[in-house]
């Protein structure tokens, strides 16, 4: 192939200029995100030769070189790993197939510390190499290929790009950065090693650099011909707790999962048994931008007996705990171990049960925690997480209890973190029912005319509002023995906490407006299945509500608004007699535009849409003139 000049994706122009002219705070992040890059096709190329032995060729130890040279002003990282073909390099160099592109710029808002971190994060940290870099070559051979079918990719990380064939006699990549003006810091020895240390200590492979021997004539270092390891080398999983200090534990997360920001809480674990494996799970402190992708590739590494097998072993967390990232090295699975195999070994469910209720054990320390910054830390952790949480519901039968006592939620006497059992102990004596809500926005939620009579009666009502609340409460029925109980489903039966006078008072206002109740059933027979004096309500005219069993009216708007068909169910208008507008009702001229008009504001006021909003106008102009 002769040299090629080809464009980047769109995207990615958007993004190298953003990278070069934006980030400037955390600069030596470009090293990190290298390194990985050299260290993941190292570990490709150890899967791949489990099938295949022969993509070694004659090097079998596998390992990463950083070396610099200071009048060339180049800083080079080069591996042995898998390597790429030229239609591989002109692929993964030019285009950015991953979702997170847009997304990743998108959040790239001026605040440097924040913007720096989030390279890694969104699978774009190659080109991180531009912060320090006017141009990077890049040259490589994939394994198994010839040595005339290396390539050659350059770039100043402008509109465009150059690709070219290489004669390259060993396997692996090259990615050799040339130096903006101003970036010499980089041309130290000291300082590779020094970055290095703190991100890529961890990596499991050696990070090899030229060994410097001091000069004392020249007084000064001078560059041998020796390599040495910059690293430890070793997995830090495997070592013992007992030898692992905090920070290490914080770093090598940095390192393996690309986020600056230090994790909530971390487990470390020998599990021996039924089945023997390492676990090291983290905790994130903020959520990924695709956290709500139930397909995105999870966290967890899978390695066996040390040796790298897959990044996204899905199959090792249940998918509402995707947001858990860690290493689990397994002593029992096969190294050839496929996707298909993890689905099915039974080595690989105990593995799964056991993460669970290690990390679920993390949550309950730190929720039940009698330290107040770690309760803080949970209440952070939930904020960010809480509502894919609420998914375990009813996914993990066999944790429901446990999770029930980990979900909060905001009420009518607290904004944030109220739990299930806060709220039993704040109970009504004779309250039967633990009551909640379900609206689009707390304030929604808040301020329904159905919580009305509970506001009254000093009754606390759970505000929720995650679209995934209506599906978790389809698996959550009750919680200590007392029922979950809708505010606006059936009729409200406030048991011991209603007294008999109020009883025998709707009752005869029933009776009383009678007549009303049936003219108003016929003139809205189309809209509402039935019409019915209030007991909920005190400041309102109407409300409405739908019976025990019907679907609600939020979640038959979220289901047409995600485009799926919801089963129709006409909802049932309850009315306040004591309300003036409801009075009016009795003996008007206009009381079919009232009926509809007080049907049209109790849709409005649970957060609906009218189906015909000019009619409500023309309705209620005619009522003001």
């Amino acid at each position: 192939m002769n040299k090629q000049t080809l464009s980047f994706q769109a995207e990615v122009q958007q993004l190298l200029h953003l990278v070069t002219h934006s980030l400037y705070s955390n600069k030596e992040i470009f090293l990190r995100e290298l390194i990985s890059n050299a260290s993941d096709a190292c570990d490709k190329l150890r899967f791949e030769a489990l099938n295949d032995a022969a993509l070694y060729e004659d090097a079998s130890t596998l390992e990463v070189r950083v070396s610099f040279d200071k009048e060339a002003r180049t800083i080079t990282i080069a591996d042995n790993g898998i390597g790429m073909s030229a239609d591989e390099a002109i692929a993964n160099l030019g285009t950015i197939a991953k979702s997170g592109t847009r997304e990743f710029v998108g959040k790239l808002s001026g605040e440097q510390a924040k913007d720096a971190q989030l390279i890694g994060q969104f699978g774009v940290g190659f080109y991180s190499g531009y912060i320090v870099a006017d141009r990077i070559t890049v040259e490589s051979r994939r394994a198994g290929l010839k040595a005339e079918e290396g390539v050659r990719w350059s770039s100043a990380g402008t509109g465009d790009f150059e690709v070219e064939n290489l004669v390259r006699a060993e396997r692996g990549t090259s990615v050799t950065l040339h130096l903006r003006d101003g970036e010499d810091e980089f041309l130290s020895a000291w300082k590779l090693k020094s970055v290095i240390g703190r991100y890529s200590d961890h990596i499991s492979l050696p990070i090899l650099m030229r060994e410097q021997v001091w000069d004392a004539e020249k007084s000064e270092y001078v560059t041998q011909d020796t390599w040495e390891t910059v690293n430890k080398a070793a997995a830090l999983w495997a070592r013992p707790k007992s030898e692992i200090t905090d920070a290490e534990y914080k770093s090598f997360y940095e390192q393996f999962s690309h986020d600056s920001t230090p994790p909530l809480a971390y487990t470390h674990n020998r599990v021996e048994g039924r089945s023997e494996y390492i676990q090291l799970l983290y905790l994130p402190a903020k959520a990924p931008h695709d956290l709500w992708n139930r397909d995105r590739q999870g966290g967890i590494k899978l390695y066996v007996k040390r040796v790298f097998i897959m990044d996204d072993a899905q199959a090792l967390m249940p998918s509402y705990l995707r947001f858990v990232k860690g290493v689990i090295d397994s002593s029992d699975l096969p190294l050839n171990v496929s996707r298909e195999l993890l689905q099915e070994s039974r080595d690989v469910k105990a593995i799964r049960e056991g993460s669970t209720k290690r990390v679920l054990g993390m949550l309950e320390e730190m929720a039940g925690s009698e330290d107040a910054a770690r309760r803080d830390q949970y209440a952070a952790f939930w904020r960010e997480f809480g509502a894919v949480l609420k998914e375990g519901v009813g996914e993990d039968h066999a944790n429901r209890e446990r999770l029930a006592k980990l979900l909060r939620f905001a009420s009518t006497q607290a904004d944030e973190g109220v739990s299930l059992a806060d709220y039993l102990a704040r109970m009504k004596d004779g309250q039967e029912a633990i009551y909640y809500i379900t609206a689009d926005t707390t304030a929604a939620a808040r301020h329904s005319p159905q919580l009305e009579v509970f506001r009254k009666k000093g009754i606390e009502v759970l505000l929720l509002t995650d679209r995934v609340d209506e599906w978790m409460l389809s698996h959550l029925f009750e919680f200590e023995g007392k029922p979950l109980q809708s505010v606006a489903k059936g009729a409200v039966d406030l048991g011991k906490l209603q007294d008999e006078g109020e009883k025998q008072q709707a009752e005869a206002a029933a009776e009383a407006f009678k007549p009303v109740l049936e003219k108003l059933k016929d003139t809205l027979k189309e809209r509402a299945k039935d019409v019915r004096v209030t007991t909920r309500l005190v400041d309102s005219p109407a409300c409405l509500v739908v019976e025990d069993g019907d679907i609600s009216g939020h979640l038959a708007r979220l289901l047409k608004q995600a485009g799926q068909s919801a089963p129709t169910s006409l909802p049932i208008l309850e009315v306040n007699t004591e309300h003036a507008l409801v009075k009016r009702l009795d003996g008007s001229e206009r009381f079919d535009d009232l009926a509809q008009v007080l049907f049209d504001q109790a849709v409005l006021a649970e957060g609906g849409q009218l189906d015909d909003p000019a009619a409500y106008v023309q309705r209620v102009n005619r009522l003001l003139v």
